[in-house]
């Protein structure tokens, strides 16, 4: 019983060292040589390109090209080549792999939900994201007092890393003698001559796109209308950007 096997075994044995001959071989005999004598070239630098014009800078030079990845947060614009490997200048193989990473740009954070939030909690809401909380008003209201009843931009509005985010909070009942109008509709010009007539001011325009709307409408307010205030509070607007750069600010419809 026992020569069978050991004649078995000898014969496994005899296969693999033939095989590791083989392979040892072609190594020293066809793949080493033809790998030594490939030309060479030097990889040239794709870094800041556009994504499109780096793949095709690397392959009309006879690269193989992989995109790898695409981060955000980075000063380099969205769409370009911020990263490449093996970098520039480096001398390398033909039709060696050169791999690509782009640039997503500046990071985009949407604004949290922040009302019925407190000012502690709306902190570390934006903060954990990226963004800051901004100036806080506090308004009479029927709500709990010290929670957040308004927000400056409104949920999943996008802004830039670090950009800030002002609210209102409820001060209780029964504190301001005056009534916010509703201003929503008019023009930034009138709305200053209704806000001044109930001896507010205006506060922070925001200007924002609009291809329906004429120049200067106020499309929303912080505080909204009917909340209380004082005498000399400012109430914040959101108007349509003008598209005519020369339109002066108040000049919008009336």
């Amino acid at each position: 019983m026992k020569n069978p096997l050991r004649f078995k075994l000898f014969r496994i044995l005899l296969y693999i060292l033939l095989g590791a001959a083989a392979v040892i071989f072609l190594l020293d005999n066809l793949i080493m040589p033809w790998y030594v004598s490939s030309p060479e070239t030097t990889v040239s630098s794709v870094i800041n390109m556009k994504e499109s014009d780096a793949i095709a800078t690397l392959e009309q030079t006879g690269f193989e090209v992989v995109v790898s990845d695409t981060s955000f947060g980075l000063e380099n614009p969205a769409g370009t080549i911020f990263l490449q490997t093996p970098e520039a200048g480096k001398v390398v193989k033909e039709g060696r792999t050169i791999y690509l990473f782009v640039s997503g740009g500046e990071k985009v954070l949407n604004v949290p939900e922040l009302k019925g939030k407190s000012i502690v909690d709306a902190k570390f809401a934006l903060e954990r994201i990226g963004l800051k909380l901004g100036r806080v008003q506090r308004l009479s209201s029927s709500q709990p007092e010290d929670m957040i009843i308004d927000q400056e931009y409104a949920v999943n509005t996008p802004l830039k890393n670090g950009e800030s985010v002002g609210v209102i909070v409820s001060a209780g009942r029964g504190r301001g003698s005056i009534v916010v109008p509703d201003l929503i509709g008019k023009s930034l010009l009138d709305a200053r001559l209704i806000l001044s007539d109930s001896s507010l001011v205006v506060g922070k325009v925001n200007e924002q796109p609009s291809a329906t709307l004429l120049p200067n409408t106020v499309l929303d307010q912080y505080p909204s209308s009917g909340n209380k205030v004082n005498p000399g509070d400012a109430v914040d607007l959101f108007v349509t950007k003008p598209t005519n750069q020369n339109v002066p600010l108040d000049g919008g419809n009336n």
